[in-house]
């Protein structure tokens, strides 16, 4: 038997559909758990989690062009073929240098190199409902695809640590590299939508990603009461394409009370949106060990 914890990764098609506030109602309700905060541009699961940082390390993801003083001779091509204006002939300017290389290429002289940069940091921390692996990117920094796969390696590291059977992924909004990181090799995917046109557009482009990788994906509709027109479109939408909606959460004013105090919305006593978040774990733990490996519930 695999002795790999579980990875269940909850993403959106679009931001703000609630996905940060299932993880940490997921994360309260699935003890024993490690948590992942792979939305490295926007990190924010340390509202409702409250971490104290236990370790740290530096992230080194990107490359910026060093120059060779003494090789220099100030011919120009690097001025003149770079885009971003990260290089002169006598400058350089590390925020603006994507690390492309083409001025290490086209220089005549061999007076440029690319050489690491710091990007960010990674942390482990701990939390009421778990150790949390989380990133911050320094301003301007970028690979956040390779930072996604760090802080999800220290995840994985930390749950077989600690015997933890499982590891809960927030994830970036979008289809982009981050969200790609977010999601490869996962055991299951979550994908949070809302009643509204653009939620449903970007559900289709998630579910389409999602299935490109042959991942198993269910869908949970957040704040479901909100338009019944586009809560049936996008009920009719899941039956069209086949893939599991496991829950509707009903728009409920304890949620944001919930954010503002730090806490998942669980476990505030007599929260409808907790009631619904409850089946819904109910359903992903059975379905995470449906393949004959422990029930997580």
């Amino acid at each position: 038997m695999d002795d790999r914890a579980r990875q269940l990764a909850v993403v959106s098609g679009k931001g703000g559909t609630g996905k940060t506030s299932v993880v940490g109602s997921l994360a309260a309700l699935a003890q024993p758990c490690v948590l992942a905060d792979c939305d490295v541009d926007a990190p924010n699961l340390y509202l409702l989690t409250q971490p104290q940082v236990d370790r740290q390390q530096e992230f080194w993801g990107s490359k910026q062009v060093r120059r060779d003083t003494s090789r220099c001779r100030g011919a120009g091509e690097c001025e003149r073929r770079c885009r971003f204006g990260a290089i002169t002939r006598t400058t350089e300017n590390p925020r603006a240098c994507e690390g492309c290389g083409l001025c290490v290429l086209a220089c005549p002289n061999g007076a440029l190199e690319l050489v690491p940069a710091l990007t960010g940091h990674c942390y482990v921390s701990g939390t009421p409902y778990g150790p949390l692996a989380h990133a911050r990117l320094r301003p301007g920094g970028g690979n956040s695809g390779k930072l996604v796969t760090e802080v999800r390696a220290l995840a994985q590291e930390t749950a077989t640590e600690r015997a933890a059977p499982l590891v809960i992924i927030d994830g970036p909004p979008g289809i982009g590299c981050s969200a790609i990181a977010a999601i490869a090799d996962a055991d299951m995917v979550l994908i949070v939508a809302e009643p509204t046109a653009s939620s449903l557009h970007d559900l289709e482009r998630v579910v389409k990603l999602v299935r490109h990788f042959g991942l198993p994906a269910a869908v949970i509709l957040n704040k479901a009461d909100l338009s019944e027109p586009q809560a049936a479109a996008v009920r009719g939408f899941c039956s069209v394409q086949e893939v599991p909606l496991v829950g509707e959460i009903p728009f409920d004013e304890t949620v944001p009370k919930a954010v503002s105090q730090g806490v998942p919305v669980v476990t505030v006593p007599g929260s409808p949106a907790g009631d619904a978040l409850r089946e819904i774990w109910k359903w992903v733990a059975r379905a995470l060990g449906a393949d004959g490996s422990p029930s997580l519930s």
